[in-house]
């Protein structure tokens, strides 16, 4: 990371100037970086040109994005607006909170949207960003941040904490919670010091055994992706021991279901409509629950696909209607798509080893109509089912 004063020039005034020159100048051009050079050291020319495609990157998460500043690294790590104003509902409203290990803020925020919160970063460039941020968003009156360890950090004037621990502390990505900073230790303390808390965690996270019983997992996707899990504690658990798997709809609804993992147990031949659960379903090993919810059958173990007689329009199932069923030959596929005046196909799998992008070029014709083909193992037989997306009431 840059010098820290490289990063106070860089949300000062004379760096404000130049970031709004680069943005309406375009991709930057040789003779204009061969300029910044002559002018500004190397550092401050790479965070410039740097912080132009981090905030063009981050307009998917914030709508805010041209007034922050980011890192690489934090802002990958950042919970989108979205998702942080969904989990700061389950937060308390009239007493402070905090933010563990805070970013450049995008979880703080959305909390300090309702209640007064504190941040905590360890890191003293991120933090400083992470003030810069406040400010540009009008927060800086009910979000502070504080340059510490959170291992130490006191929670006894809080009501709540939320906490995005490290998932990369030794330079690689990891999924076991016991390897992240803070590792399960330090969290498991925290826990006895405040135990109304949520933890966010990456989707495929391995959890400690006990928090299977004493959370309340939840699995939560946006845009049909699986953006992370949180394990809540105390009275941010709505249903301790029990998981959740919620999708966040367009209109700032959410659609959730909640049970426990399970096996299906009914599997059919495809039938008249096919269903791909929601990838936040998927994580939280749900689908047997939300089969029972709409009584749908599997197509075969293990293999996410389900299969009804009916459409069903629920936001947590994509729905198609089965056009034909067929074994996997590209042959026999590019023929039926020709007379059925088929040009472009979506590929999905599931279960079996295929690139469904380098099958989409093959198939690709000149008609005019679209498909969705689900590729899956069903028997001894590799299947391919073509079919129609229905759609969304």
């Amino acid at each position: 990371m840059e010098d820290l004063d490289d990063y106070r020039w860089l949300i000062g005034d004379d760096a404000a100037e130049r970031l709004a020159g680069l943005r309406a100048a375009g991709p930057p051009t040789t003779a204009l970086v061969a300029r910044l050079r002559r002018e500004l050291s190397a550092s401050r020319v790479r965070l410039l040109l740097e912080q132009v495609d981090l905030r063009r990157r981050a307009a998917v998460k914030f709508a805010a994005a041209e007034r922050m500043f980011f890192t690489p690294t934090t802002l990958e790590q950042a919970t989108d607006e979205t998702v942080a104003r969904y989990k700061a509902g389950r937060f308390p409203t009239s007493e402070p909170c905090a933010d563990l290990c805070c970013g450049i803020g995008g979880d703080l925020f959305a909390l300090a949207g309702q209640c007064v919160a504190v941040g905590v970063e360890r890191q003293p460039a991120v933090a400083l960003l992470a003030e810069a941020n406040a400010a540009a968003l009008g927060l800086a009156g009910t979000a502070t941040i504080e340059v510490r360890d959170v291992s130490d950090f006191d929670l006894g004037d809080y009501a709540a904490w939320h906490i995005d621990p490290d998932r990369r502390p030794a330079g690689r990505r990891t999924t076991r919670v016991v390897d992240h900073q803070p590792g399960a230790d330090v969290l498991e303390r925290l826990l006895e010091r405040c135990p109304d808390a949520g933890i966010k965690l990456a989707p495929a996270a391995e959890l400690p055994e006990s928090w299977e019983q004493s959370a309340e997992l939840e699995w939560i996707s946006r845009g049909g992706e699986c953006r992370q899990l949180v394990a809540w504690f105390g009275r941010l658990a709505a249903t301790p021991g029990q998981r959740k798997a919620t999708v966040l709809l367009r209109n700032g609804g959410a659609r959730s279901i909640v049970g426990r993992p399970g096996p299906l147990e009914s599997f059919s031949q495809p039938r008249r409509y096919l269903f791909e659960p929601d990838a936040a379903v998927l994580a939280a090993g749900l689908t047997a629950a939300l089969a029972g919810q709409h009584r749908l059958s599997g197509i075969a173990p293990r293999i996410g696909y389900l299969t009804g007689d009916v459409p069903v329009d629920d936001a947590a199932l994509a729905c198609f209607e089965v056009l034909d069923v067929l074994p996997l030959h590209v042959k026999r596929l590019k023929a039926l798509l020709v007379q059925r005046g088929i040009g472009r196909v979506e590929v999905k799998k599931r279960g079996v080893d295929c690139d469904p992008a380098a099958l989409q070029k093959q198939l690709a014709g000149g008609g005019g109509l679209e498909a969705t083909l689900l590729i899956a193992p069903i028997g001894r037989t590799v299947t391919a089912i073509l079919a129609r997306r229905c759609p969304r009431t």
